[in-house]
């Protein structure tokens, strides 16, 4: 059994995947993005969770035999309702927080690259190639997710408040002053 999943369709929030970004409190900038899975997604969830045992077998393999037990042992895979209740974006979801320090491949439906940074953003939909792992760093044991790569499958409402530029504006064709005044 691999540890790596492809899963379903996700929105993809607190996206990160062109330009790697420092946490919260500093430390190596790194790719990320949070994939928002709703809970009706059944065969995603059950491949993570397949994928998180046999991370926690490596883990018992390398870390010895008490890897994976616990109540400081952390898995990856969090409610949304529970963790993000005040957040509509997370409401009857799981959500996977994954990163890299090197760079996904990104690309969309027909697996032409994605450059552009305006086409893949926090509010899309999308799927990721994702592979489980288990650590144990520093006192601290459990399993988690690197992010391989990433494919956009469509378009969605940004998050974050802000707009895309095509969404304000309105094409202008010769005179400025229809417009501005």
């Amino acid at each position: 059994m691999s540890t790596k999943v492809i899963t379903g369709k996700a929105l993809l929030s607190y996206e990160h995947l062109l330009t790697p970004q420092a946490g919260i409190g500093g430390g190596e900038p790194k790719y990320s993005v949070s994939l928002v899975i709703p809970k009706n997604d059944k065969k995603t969830i059950e491949k993570i969770e397949k994928a998180v045992q046999e991370a926690i077998k490596e883990g018992v393999t390398r870390f010895g035999a008490k890897f994976g037990k616990g109540a400081n042992f952390r898995t990856p895979l969090r409610d949304g309702d529970l963790d993000k209740p005040d957040d509509p974006s997370y409401k009857d979801s799981y959500f996977l927080n994954v990163n890299s320090k090197t760079k996904p491949g990104i690309v969309d439906r027909d697996l032409n690259p994605i450059l552009d940074p305006t086409e893949i953003y926090s509010g899309c939909f999308g799927r990721a190639s994702i592979v489980a792992f288990p650590y144990s760093v520093n006192g601290s044991t459990g399993v988690s997710f690197a992010l391989h790569n990433v494919q956009k499958l469509e378009d969605g409402e940004p998050l974050g408040g802000k707009a895309r530029p095509e969404d304000d504006f309105e094409a202008i064709d010769n005179d400025f002053d229809d417009i501005l005044g």
